[in-house]
């Protein structure tokens, strides 16, 4: 899982937490809540299948090297195939302490209990002796990080209109976890290296091992260790403890900045002074004049600049400092569509749609550009 203690470095109709309307066993939240070490039989039988570790080490040739596929602080990832032929991610937790132990019964509970297209679906788990994996659906892209950081020459960089999908995707996942879900849950690790992609790109959230039931009734925040992955915590949550859905927002925020500009949110291999990437961005993403600054070189300027700059403003407002400031995920959801409905659009297909119109092509986003400078000059 890759996580630390970050100090140390639509409104819509509210339902019982679960997807399908049904109200959670009382266990279930207990078990949430108390840490309990052992999967509630009162859990078993949402709809994950049980097995043994006989039968995943089977559908990974015995945890063989060449089935890895990833590998974090919980654990090592195997992509495996089952004997009904589905393919497979198969986690298999460290066993080097009780943190873990937690983190397996947390992800699992909330799998069990969580279901939206863009959430990575639990197909079952192992709890046998001292061993404890997860296996869910496989997303043949891996991860978001792998297509925005390090790439080789030979793979192609993530297009504009790819990765507002993601964002989007990525925003609708956060939303029914905000608002759909009663209580509200806060994932609390979002980054992009949780962001799993299928072969169409679409995104689902991953690794709910951190995922804390959100507060309830008159209260604002529940207080919690401070825990997460360092460049995506909120500053807010770092200080106080205090942890609610609008520390979620802030990490959305990160994530939108490194699909913006292809920078990872920490990186010490940058010089100082750009290894935090708040950091570096923020004198940009406070100024209209300067925002381009912040694009991806690999997007080679492939971009309405309309949509970009609006794409930094919702960047912007999810990195407020004041949390009650930062907006909620159904309007950066709305906003995210809002920006997609503009996609980018290369001069060659321009050219072959409207080869047969008498009226020349508009320039992308240009005059509308150009009315927004001249309504921000005169406000």
């Amino acid at each position: 899982m890759s996580c630390f203690p970050c100090s140390s470095r639509p409104r819509h109709l509210r339902r019982r937490l679960g997807g399908d309307g049904a109200a959670v066993p009382q266990p279930v939240i207990d078990s949430l809540e108390l840490g309990t070490d052992a999967l509630s039989p009162d859990v078993e039988g949402h709809g994950a299948h049980r097995f043994t570790l006989r039968q995943l080490a089977v559908a990974t040739h015995n945890f063989h090297e060449a089935n890895l596929i990833g590998e974090g602080g919980f654990g090592r990832v195997y992509k495996g195939q089952l004997e009904s032929g589905q393919v497979v991610a198969i986690k298999q937790l460290n066993r080097d302490g009780q943190q873990g132990n937690q983190e397996f019964l947390v992800e699992c509970l909330m799998l069990l209990m969580l279901h939206h297209t863009n959430l990575v679906s639990l197909i079952g788990y192992c709890a046998q002796g001292e061993e404890r994996l997860l296996v869910y659906e496989y997303m043949s892209k891996g991860s978001l990080e792998r297509h925005l950081f390090n790439l080789p020459h030979d793979k192609e960089p993530l297009d504009w209109n790819t990765r507002i999908k993601i964002a989007s995707g990525a925003a609708k996942g956060l939303t029914y976890l905000h608002e759909v879900v009663n209580p509200p849950v806060i994932y609390r690790d979002l980054k992009s290296s949780n962001i799993l992609l299928d072969d169409d790109f679409n995104p689902k959230l991953s690794d709910f091992g951190l995922a804390k039931v959100g507060p309830i009734g008159d209260n604002t925040h529940v207080s919690t260790r401070v825990m997460g992955t360092y460049g995506y915590c909120a500053p807010d949550y770092i200080m106080s403890g205090k942890l609610n859905v609008k520390s979620d927002v802030y990490s959305f925020g990160v994530v939108l900045l490194e699909l913006i500009t292809g920078r990872k949110a920490f990186d010490m291999s940058r010089k100082f002074g750009e290894q935090k990437l708040i950091v570096w961005s923020r004198p940009f993403l406070n100024d209209r004049r300067s925002f381009m600054h912040l694009a991806d070189p690999l997007l080679q300027g492939r971009f309405p600049r309309r949509a970009f700059y609006q794409l930094a403003v919702v960047t912007s407002l999810c990195l407020h400092e004041q949390p009650h400031l930062r907006p909620a995920m159904s309007d950066v959801s709305t906003a995210l569509d809002h920006i997609a409905s503009q996609p980018y659009i290369s001069e060659a297909d321009r050219k072959n749609s409207t080869s047969h119109c008498s009226v020349p092509p508009r320039q992308e986003g240009s005059d509308d550009f150009n009315k927004d400078e001249e309504d921000h000059k005169e406000g």
